[in-house]
């Protein structure tokens, strides 16, 4: 279960003023804001120079404007973690809710204390009478499942996550893209079948890759041309494999620039169905691959690590192909030399696995990601892959 409420600190009586002891919030516009009693409350500490906060800030904003609609007495304050006038305000000014002033330094102080905030981005929910915690970070929840996590109880978490076990359980690719609320995918591409409509009906019973991705995101673009390099291998090898693009772009122009990269289908421009498609895979970042099997079902939401390491071999992505390439590392590995040399380090670097201090690391050599099986400096943190260690000039062998 995301967070558990009765692990939150106990705050005193006295309602929600006995929390928030200034005088007056400020809203967006920077004139007083006072509405918030008798209303459940979100402290939202967050920062406009971390990328997390300004993730979330739009999910949040969309579910605080939902509960709004509903009626709901739901009020979002912000508590800045910003640096300075300028930037809280420009954070502030992209939220439709009321914050703690900026130069409410004291304030701000004894909110982080109380509720012990070490991290952001941050959503403390408040009871409305007596300020009681009501859920200490329900930002999980709010990623997960948008404004259908209000009131943020224990008892509504257990709802919702029973749901999501029944909605699992019974996964179809068309239930899927029911939940997208499309019975239709497009043509991506520069080509003449660029934008005409595909059924998705046509995708059940191949292996179809999830891809949440976006134009702005430089991660994205680099994944982008490995992902498009394995989908054609695959497809020239007859596989039954098919990648949709699920755009989390900012502006349709991003969204077709993505598009006319991408040798793949796309879902159609249209926030709302990739944010339930987001919020159902509980994606947090990106760019993300979640690959469906041919049944419907999920077979892994960590496609893009997949396709880092194991590149086209790791099609169809499953438990049973991954314990193969594994196993087959492991047998590789006994042909590397122990310790080599090599030109992009002093220090002498020793072969390791999984088992013995090798993890998931990028490789200092290629900037690729691996996991397990690397040559490791091991008092600097210096790591590549087994295969960069024998391929780059000048690295030498060490003990055989």
């Amino acid at each position: 279960m995301a967070g558990d409420p009765g692990d939150a600190p106990e705050v005193g009586g006295g309602g929600i003023r006995s929390v928030l002891t200034t005088a007056s919030l400020v809203a967006p516009s920077g004139d007083e804001f006072r509405e918030i009693d008798g209303k459940i409350i979100g402290l939202y500490f967050a920062a406009n120079w971390y990328p997390k906060c300004e993730a979330f800030t739009p999910v949040l904003a969309a579910a605080y404007e939902q509960l709004k609609e509903r009626g709901a007495g739901f009020e979002v304050v912000l508590v800045s973690c910003d640096e300075d006038r300028p930037s809280f305000e420009r954070f502030h000014g992209t939220m439709p809710w009321p914050a703690v002033p900026f130069g409410d330094l004291s304030c701000k102080k004894r909110l982080s204390e109380r509720f012990q905030v070490e991290g952001i981005p941050r959503l403390v929910v408040l009871a409305p009478d007596g300020g009681a915690v009501v859920h200490p970070d329900a930002a999980d929840l709010v990623h997960r499942y948008g404004e259908r996590a209000f009131p943020f109880t224990a008892a509504r978490v257990a709802e919702l996550e029973a749901d999501d076990q029944r909605k699992y359980a019974s996964q179809t690719l068309e239930k899927l893209f029911s939940v997208s609320g499309k019975e239709y995918v497009m043509n991506s591409g520069n080509n003449e079948k660029a934008g005409l409509q595909v059924p998705v009906s046509s995708l059940v019973g191949k292996t179809v890759g999830l891809y949440f991705s976006a134009n702005h995101c430089a991660p994205c673009i680099k994944f982008t041309t490995k992902l498009a390099a394995i989908y054609s291998s695959l497809r020239g090898k007859a596989e039954d494999f098919e990648v949709v693009y699920v755009p989390m772009d900012r502006e349709e122009d991003g969204y077709l620039r993505s598009c006319g990269d991408m040798p793949w289908l796309a879902l159609p421009y249209d926030g709302a169905p990739s944010r339930a498609l987001a919020r159902y895979f509980d994606v947090r970042e990106i760019p993300t691959l979640v690959v469906v099997g041919p049944d419907g079902r999920t077979v892994t939401r960590d496609g893009r690590n997949l396709v880092n390491l194991y590149f086209d071999m790791a099609f169809p992505f499953t438990d049973a192909q991954i314990r193969l390439l594994q196993e087959a590392e492991d047998e590789a590995a006994k042909e590397y030399p122990r310790s080599l040399r090599h030109r992009g380090h002093r220090h002498e670097l020793s072969i390791v696995s999984e088992k013995s201090g090798g993890g998931p690391y990028i490789c200092c050599e290629c900037e690729e990601q691996g996991l397990g099986w690397a040559y490791q400096c091991i008092a600097c943190g210096y790591e590549i892959h087994l295969r960069c260690g024998q391929n780059a000039e000048g690295g030498s062998a060490g003990t055989a």
